[in-house]
């Protein structure tokens, strides 16, 4: 199948995989004064993530299992984009013009240089598509919804948007699952998937599942390496305050200058410098558990082949939906 808006995204894909260093540095001073979490290394980070999306092979592959899109009778569809990683709203975005529907966007206050400075490129390279893009600052008049928030600001759009068709994301992370034979590589590997973003994204591993008795020292000296995160102020804040909560407390944890490692009472989704670790007996006691905290986990990272590889989750594919929900099956039944 051969999608009429195709060679415009790969032409995107292109285009942002081969900015100046200039501009990219340009690009994350901007997104930074708004976001201060937004570092080069982030904004960098974000942007060959959105191009890695556009690859031609990956649209193409991603873009057959739809034979529906773009579909005969556009809608309008309003997104309610996060700003919690950089970027983080393209995906929808993408999703809704390829479906041949029309975006009504509502930008984060967090993150809207980021898909700006995408959506002057894309509409240079088809001006057409800026009469299916409306920036707004209210949501209103629209026909479907797409919002992504926490669980606080889900019972908000649960009760404004209830009535259309929708898909509402609230909170969600990602757990990786150790077994001790893990190798050095692998668990420096780990580290991306934990640090990248601060840990700020629903792909960030907030929590370690580990057999009984698990020590954590070779995982310490393998993520050591990350320990410049520290000097980012809002980073360090985190940690401290966590870090003097924990000492207040007398609650038991692991330290290692840069990262709190807590064992897990009910939580999964851990603050910022924090990771929790829960031990598991058996194999059947470790698929039961996860199969009870679902709905609250993106992704898995892990040997087994079924998880993804150690490193790797903070490289989503097209077809890698947010929450599992798949958007483009959503998009093209409207």
């Amino acid at each position: 199948m051969n999608h009429p808006q195709i060679d415009t995204w790969i032409e995107l894909g292109n285009e942002l995989n081969s900015l100046s260093e200039e501009t990219l540095e340009d690009l994350a001073f901007k997104a930074g004064q708004r976001n201060p979490w937004f570092t080069k290394e982030s904004v960098e980070k974000a942007v060959q993530g959105i191009a890695t999306l556009l690859k031609e092979e990956n649209l193409r592959s991603w873009l057959n299992k739809y034979p529906d899109i773009p579909v005969s009778s556009p809608k309008k569809i309003g997104i309610v984009m996060a700003g919690n990683i950089p970027g983080v709203g393209f995906h929808d975005l993408l999703s809704i013009l390829l479906s041949g529907h029309i975006a009504k966007v509502k930008y984060s206050s967090q993150d809207q240089v980021i898909i700006s400075f995408i959506l002057n490129k894309l509409f240079k390279l088809n001006p057409q598509l800026s009469e299916k893009v409306d920036i707004v600052d209210k949501l209103k008049d629209f026909d479907a919804v797409i919002a992504t928030g926490s669980d606080n600001t889900g019972r908000y759009f649960d009760y404004y948007f209830g009535k259309y068709p929708n898909i509402i994301r609230r909170n969600r992370t990602s757990a990786a699952i150790l077994t001790g034979k893990e190798s050095s590589e692998e668990l420096k590997n780990l580290g991306d998937d934990i640090f990248t973003y601060f840990g700020l994204g629903c792909r960030n591993v907030s929590l370690l599942l580990v057999p009984e008795g698990y020590e954590f020292k070779s995982f310490f000296e393998a993520i050591e390496g990350f320990n410049s995160i520290i000097n980012h102020h809002k980073y360090n804040n985190n940690y401290d305050y966590n870090k003097s909560i924990y000492l207040v407390n007398n609650e038991k944890h692991f330290d290692n200058g840069f990262l709190l490692l807590k064992k897990a009472e009910n939580q999964i989704v851990s603050p910022i410098s924090v990771v929790y670790y829960k031990e598991y007996k058996n194999q059947e006691e470790l698929l039961n558990y996860l199969e009870s905290v679902d709905d609250k986990i993106q992704c898995i990272v892990g040997k087994d082949n079924k998880y993804i590889d150690f490193g790797e989750a903070q490289n989503p594919k097209p077809w890698d939906y947010a929450d599992n929900i798949d958007t483009l099956h959503f998009l093209s039944n409207l």
